[in-house]
């Protein structure tokens, strides 16, 4: 036997998995609803979406990345993505620019004037709601946090299934 293939799992009756102690899906649920109540405020205020959202702050920090490049850094899916970007060219938060380099890439930046202004606008609301989730912790508590979705991120990051 091959010591570095994981040993086949003993089989598990549906009634006996208990979903709510897997990982994966308490995870799911953390991000969803945490998604959730941060987007209720900048959705009502300002009219975008949590992927809408992501990519203005993705780009807020890495200016000039195109979606695909988006898409691999925030690992949501290309499509939703690329629907996302159109709207937000649309209501003329991002604009779009050819690469001269490859005439195939296309830049996205956020508009000077209402993309940052709007930006401006929602960081602080995010980070209000970090900072209130975040209370919940002690500082011991959050620093291990941090070290444990390093670890998680970095290790799932990795598997091979």
């Amino acid at each position: 036997m091959d010591p570095s293939k994981p040993k086949p799992e003993k089989p598990v009756a549906p009634s006996e998995f208990e979903l709510e102690c897997f990982l994966p899906y308490r995870l799911s649920l953390l991000t969803n609803t945490v998604s959730q109540g941060i987007a209720s405020s900048y959705r009502k205020q300002h009219d975008i979406s949590v992927t809408e959202w992501r990519i203005l702050a993705v780009l807020g920090r890495f200016p000039g990345l195109a979606a695909k490049e988006i898409a691999n850094r925030t690992a949501m899916d290309k499509v939703a993505v690329s629907r996302a970007v159109k709207s937000l060219v649309e209501k003329k938060l991002l604009q779009r620019i050819i690469d001269p380099s490859d005439r195939r890439r296309q830049a996205l930046h956020i508009t000077p004037e209402k993309g940052w202004k709007l930006l401006q606008k929602v960081i602080p609301l995010a980070k209000n709601y970090e900072q209130q989730l975040l209370d919940a912790l002690t500082a011991g508590e959050k620093a291990a946090l941090f070290v444990a979705l390093e670890k998680l991120q970095s290790k799932a990051s990795n598997l091979k299934t």
